[in-house]
């Protein structure tokens, strides 16, 4: 009797196995590809963040989808690993410190809240702001304007590598990584170079990320780089580089609030010490950075 039992039960499950077996063929032959068939590469496509009502993820203190995304991809792009290459600029730090304007955390500090109030963080945080906006409005003629307009706005020749080409490669890296609904077209309507400022408002505006989140941390991501520079000049540790950072904060804040309501009539630099710093980096001995 028990060796009936084990038969029985040997058998129902040789038929459950066979039974899946025989289910699962069919499907591994639909899934698989023909032999010899080159694999493609998938192209990946982000798209526009959706600006729609949602509930918070994570409950009241979280936040909706489109938030989530917008402050992932700002996380992205303007962290110091997007490879723009701007760890390899200083912005005319370099020969500052070599004359001896810059010495220490105080004298950095000092050194960057003109750059950033006066100087060439209002001026780019203008332009990022308009760039945006003709973007998001589909103000074809009026991105094409700003864009030009930014790149002649430069004071040195070092100064324009370092925007146009960190620009050129935060473009490039958002077509292929980033690429969304719109956002070549955008482009296109950009005749000729498109400057750093420029590419991050219209590749933020191609994403529907709002301006002011955008603006703040474009302006962080630039003070960031030049204390980077300056640490590694002057040198600073690390502590004091966060406390210069900490302490640059309020300029940032305020800096951006009068770039979101500038117009481009307000464009204007009065730190021509560091214009002029930014000329003789060009003939310079001794030099790590580009500019």
């Amino acid at each position: 009797m028990a060796t009936t039992v084990i038969t029985m039960t040997n058998i129902t499950m040789t038929s459950i196995a066979i039974m899946t077996i025989l289910t699962a063929i069919p499907m591994l032959m639909t899934t698989s590809k023909a032999p010899g068939r080159p694999r493609r590469r998938a192209v990946v496509s982000t798209g526009a963040i959706k600006q729609v009502p949602a509930q918070p993820i994570g409950g009241q203190d979280g936040m909706t989808e489109s938030e989530a995304a917008a402050l992932y991809r700002l996380m992205t792009w303007l962290s110091p690993s997007f490879p723009v290459g701007a760890f390899s600029y200083s912005g005319g730090i370099e020969w500052a410190v070599e004359a001896g304007d810059i010495g220490d955390a105080a004298s950095l500090r000092d050194w960057l809240v003109s750059m950033l109030a006066d100087g060439p963080g209002f001026c780019d945080g203008v332009f990022l702001a308009h760039a945006h906006r003709a973007a998001s409005s589909r103000d074809d003629t009026g991105l094409r304007d700003i864009a030009e307009l930014a790149a002649a706005f430069v004071p040195s020749r070092e100064r324009q590598l370092e925007t146009s080409a960190q620009g050129r490669a935060f473009i490039d890296i958002a077509r292929a990584a980033w690429n969304c609904d719109g956002l070549d077209q955008m482009i296109s309507h950009c005749d000729g170079t498109i400057v750093y400022p420029v590419a991050v408002g219209l590749v933020s505006a191609a994403h529907a990320i709002p301006l002011a989140p955008t603006m703040h941390a474009f302006l962080h991501a630039l003070t960031s780089n030049w204390i980077s520079a300056g640490a590694r000049l002057v040198p600073l540790g690390q502590t004091d580089s966060q406390h210069v950072l900490a302490l640059l904060e309020p300029t940032v804040v305020s800096t951006a609030k009068r770039a979101l309501t500038a117009s481009l009539d307000d464009l204007g630099s009065a730190t021509f010490r560091a214009d002029l710093a930014s000329l003789r980096h060009e003939t310079q001995y001794t030099r790590l950075f580009r500019s």
